[in-house]
């Protein structure tokens, strides 16, 4: 009895060791990474850069980054210039040729999309505009979907042994990704046309997608702080409009928010910019919680 219990142990340890390891991947942003690890499962280990209330236009460069990136064997970017300001300077510092541009472990989620935005000259007066396009698209679900398939494709590529494993995965979260987004879009039907106020030009494609307006901004000009001028005219074109919503983000001053609010009668909604804390975790929890938060912000309004 003894002989073959040792000999099962043995046998269990030499498929252990044969087991093929995790991929090792690191995401840049929080949504990023949650789609990864709906398509990953088990398969692989994510690490996460930015955190969910952060501005992942200006990341704290942390030194733990750098060993995190020299170990990886894949990275998930958001690419259209989301990162250019932190992540150039840790991957040179990382010195991982798996990483590099053009490889296979360098997953660059916009690729395939159309992006809204793109400045017809894009030059500093204008304020932090990015050349290829506003890069937060993944608040649109539909983009969400191209993204998960991006990352399938390049999990398969990775790991092609496990190539039916991640298809699947991929096939699960877009069901499931398509029945919310018929959902959502219910939801917010009876709002179609309305306006919201925001910060920054957060939510371009969210907007293009449930049929809202949300294209006046407390700031004057991206990256630009809220100046006392440009905050009178926000009032005034709030109140011709009668616009009662103004959407703050965990990452902005919210004193901007709330001065526009008071003047006008408005509502302060604090929306989420990523996915992260017990009620939004997973992308598509992170979805429902900004569209059932707006949906009820909308109609008491």
């Amino acid at each position: 009895m003894l002989r073959t219990l040792f000999s099962g142990l043995v046998a269990l340890m030499v498929a252990l060791a044969n087991a093929p390891a995790a991929l090792n991947v690191v995401a840049t942003t929080p949504d990023l990474a949650s789609i990864a690890r709906e398509i990953g499962g088990a398969k692989v280990e994510i690490t996460t850069l930015a955190r969910p209330t952060e501005d992942p236009h200006f990341v704290e460069p942390k030194p733990s980054f750098v060993v995190k990136l020299n170990r990886a064997d894949a990275l998930i970017e958001g690419g259209a210039e989301l990162e250019l300001g932190w992540l150039p300077p840790l991957l040179e510092g990382a010195r991982n040729p798996k990483l590099a541009a053009g490889q296979p472990g360098r997953i660059v989620c916009h690729q395939g999309l159309q992006l809204l935005g793109v400045p017809e000259k894009a030059d500093r007066s204008q304020g932090d505009l990015h050349a290829l396009g506003n890069p937060h698209y993944a608040t649109d679900p539909l983009n969400g979907r191209r993204i998960a398939q991006t990352i399938a494709e390049a999990f398969c590529r990775l790991d092609p042994a496990s190539a039916e494993f991640y298809r699947a995965n991929l096939s699960r979260f877009q069901a499931a990704l398509d029945a919310k987004t018929q959902e959502w879009q219910k939801l917010l039907e009876p709002f179609r046309g309305r306006h919201v106020i925001t910060y920054h030009d957060y939510w371009p494609y969210f907007a293009a997608r449930f049929g809202l307006r949300m294209d006046i901004f407390l700031e004057p000009k991206p990256g630009i702080p809220p100046t006392p001028a440009h905050l009178t005219e926000v009032v005034k074109q709030m109140k011709d409009a009668g616009i009662r919503v103004v959407v703050a983000q965990p990452y902005v001053s919210r004193r901007s928010a709330e001065t526009v609010a008071r003047l006008t009668g408005a509502t302060v909604l604090d929306l989420p910019a990523q996915p992260g804390g017990k009620e939004a975790e997973r992308y598509l929890d992170w979805l429902d919680l900004v569209v059932r938060s707006l949906a009820k912000a909308l109609g008491n309004s």
